[in-house]
Order: C-alpha cells, then structure tokens, then sequence
C-alpha cells in the first residue's frame, strides 16, 4: 500500500502500556516513580561526585560520568510519559511525540554500548599496558572517543526518526508497547518495511554486535594479563578495578540480549512488558550502586569531600 489518503502530521498513536486492573496500575505507578526517583537521584550524585573530586578526574570516571547522563536521559524519556498514562489513562501521544521517544531511545541505546566499549579499552590499557596508560589514554583520545560515542548515536538515531517518519499507518495506531519503539513501530506500518528491517540489522552487527565483541576480546586479554600476575593480592587488585565495569557490561548487554531474542518469538503480554520495564529503569538505577559499592576511590572522594564542606560551615 504506497500511502493513505487521508494520513497527516496530526495524528495521534496509542500507546497500550498496562491493561491490568486499576489497583495492578497503581502498584506500577508507585514503584516506577520510586525506580525512577532512585535513578535520577543516584546519576546525578555520581556526577557531581566526579565532577566535584579531583581525585575522580580520571578517564574511568569521565566514561562512567556520560553513562550517568545517557541514564537520566533514557528513563526520562519514557517514564513520565508512562507515568502519565498510568494516572490519567490518557494514551495518546502524538506523532512527533512518538518520533522523539525513539531518537532518544536509540541514542541512548548505542552512545552507552558504544561508552561500555572505550571503558572496556581503558580497563585494557590500565592492565595490559600499565606503563603506556597515561600515553595512550589521553584526554584528547577520551574526549574523542565521548564524542564518537555520542555523534555517532545521534546520526543512526536521526537516520530512524526520518526512516519512521515516512512510513504509513494506515490500520492501527496502536502501540502494544510501553513507549515508541522502533519495532513496535515498524511491525504497525502498512508500507513497505523490507528496506527498514535490512537497515536495523546491519545496525545490530555494526553498533551491536561488534562492540560487544570488543569488549568480550579486551576482557579475554585483560583475564589473561591478571592470571600471569603471581601473587594473589596483585590479581584481586588487577581485577577489581574491572569488576564495576564488567558488571555493568553484563547488565546492559545481558537483558537486551534476552529481550531481543524474546522479541523475535513472541507477542508482547502485560507480564512481559515488566522487562522492559526493569531493563530501561532497573538497570540505570544500579548503575551508580555497582561504581559505589566497594570502590574505594568514591569513598574517599565522598570522604573528602564531606570534610571539605565541614571546614567551609
């Protein structure tokens, strides 16, 4: 069908979210306001934290500063609009409204896997090459490697808002989904999505698939460089400055895996939407929980920074 004749900018989507009771409602009102309290309030605290210490101006520490912001971003995206609904029962979102939910969603999505691999390159550096670190490790190349992530989320992020934009919905407007996703969109559209389809593939091998093989292969490499370390305390030392980091490659990569695959075999139901739900809100909000428990570095600038506030009143 190449277009519907009475298809304009002004059309509104429906966004289904929950169809569980009003009582069921409630309850996931108050925990994702709750979720998504915590998340805003830990991320800025990991960032003014960072941004405050001298002593966290390191090039970890600037990885994981974007990742905070990337976080406030991806749930703010999303989670007052779901919110809204949720109280209101007002499921209408309009078709800019709808097309900016999935730029940022995509942004976001691919600037933070894209982050998780240079901070997958610095843990590399740090114990491969410990003495070339700070050669290589620059601020020139930290920037860059910011702003890559970041330009490069923006450009395939447009390149889909405009793709979806084009597209025609002929049938339904009805979003079985929590928020405008990209697929949800797609599979709604009666025109022809072949092009679309190839396009979201070769985004997954290109800003998927191979950054997670990066990571994979500089953590191959780092386990091998720790295992050669001879005594015990050298290698809990070596490795515990990539545990953070490693567990939160598990808890990005490790649900959107899952709920791709699930994506691929079966219909959203209301028990399936949790997931998506605990992946865009849970996950951001430990995130800043895995870099402050057990990292000695944030305890101390937060020591230092608590006994330099004491002084000033």
């Amino acid at each position: 069908m190449p277009g519907c004749p009475n298809q304009s900018a002004q059309y509104d989507f429906h966004i289904l979210a929950f169809t569980t009771s009003p009582v069921g409602q409630l309850f996931i009102f108050i925990g994702g306001f709750l979720l998504y309290l915590m998340t805003i309030l830990g991320n800025v605290a990991i960032f003014t934290l960072v941004f405050t210490a001298p002593k966290l101006h390191t090039p970890m520490y600037f990885f994981l500063c974007n990742i905070s912001v990337l976080d406030v971003a991806s749930t703010s995206n999303f989670i007052p609009k779901l919110l809204m609904i949720l109280i209101t029962q007002d499921h209408k979102i309009s078709l800019y409204g709808c097309i900016i939910q999935l730029f940022f969603f995509v942004f976001c999505a691919v600037s933070e896997l894209l982050t998780l691999t240079s901070m997958a390159y610095d843990r590399y550096l740090a114990i491969c090459k410990p003495l070339q670190y700070y050669l290589i490790m620059s601020k020139t190349l930290c920037m860059s490697l910011i702003v890559f992530s970041l330009l490069t989320g923006a450009l395939n992020s447009l390149v889909h808002a405009i793709l979806t934009s084009l597209l025609f919905f002929c049938t339904s407007r009805d979003i079985n989904n929590l928020f405008c996703e990209l697929n949800s969109l797609i599979s709604l559209s009666t025109s022809d999505t072949n092009s679309r389809k190839l396009l979201i593939i070769f985004d997954d091998i290109i800003l998927a698939f191979i950054p997670f093989v990066l990571i994979i292969a500089s953590y191959v490499f780092i386990i091998s460089n720790v295992l050669k370390i001879k005594s015990r305390h050298g290698r809990l030392k070596a490795f515990s400055s990539c545990t953070s980091h490693l567990i939160t490659v598990v808890l990005f990569c490790g649900p959107s895996i899952f709920l791709y695959i699930k994506e691929e075999f079966e219909h959203a139901k209301d028990q399936d939407k949790l997931l998506p739900l605990l992946f865009l809100v849970v996950v951001p909000m430990l995130n800043p929980l895995v870099y402050s428990l057990r990292n000695k570095d944030i305890w101390e600038a937060t020591a230092a920074l608590r006994n330099y506030k004491k002084k000033m009143f």
